[in-house]
């Protein structure tokens, strides 16, 4: 698929959607409810292939950790983190078809990992380095409820391209 200027500021604001959400929500909430942001992602690479989920991470965690100094490391890593494995589990299940059609399964089977791997490394980060207070029950709710969103965001990024962004035959 042909990268244009249109498909970059798409992309590009979804980015900033990202950084809105994430600064709406107060933390941990915005760890758990990780919904817009797997869609944003997910509907990145489906755009500009192979580093759309990258760049519209970059996009998003950049503004983030502009607003939290002192975590702004780890926002940006962790952002980053997101969406090259988004992209990387995308690209080797091979969500998308030579046709731009996209397989729903595959793209929630994609979110889902990356969205697991980003919360277990997030969440040993957190414990390694005492960002947080261990409450075994608040980490065990936002694990569940971030893979759940995953799912979520997954499923929903497949069925707007799907709507929106899909030519009919």
């Amino acid at each position: 698929m042909p990268m244009n200027s249109r498909r970059l500021a798409l992309t590009t604001l979804f980015g900033a959607a990202i950084f809105v959400f994430k600064m709406l929500l107060p933390s941990p909430v915005d760890k758990a409810l990780i919904l817009f942001q797997t869609l944003f992602l997910c509907l990145g690479y489906l755009l500009l292939g192979a580093l759309g989920g990258t760049y519209t991470s970059f996009i998003g965690g950049l503004l983030t950790a502009i607003m939290r100094g002192s975590l702004a490391p780890f926002t940006i890593i962790f952002a980053l983190l997101y969406g090259v494995l988004i992209d990387t589990m995308s690209s080797i299940i091979k969500v998308r078809e030579a046709n731009n059609d996209v397989k729903v399964k595959r793209l929630i089977v994609s979110a889902t990992i990356s969205t697991v791997i980003v919360a277990l490394a997030s969440f040993y980060t957190s414990v390694v380095f005492q960002l947080i207070p261990r409450n075994p029950l608040l980490e065990l709710s936002i694990l569940t409820a971030g893979v759940t969103n995953g799912m979520i965001g997954g499923y929903l990024s497949a069925v707007i391209w799907k709507r929106i962004f899909q030519r009919p035959a």
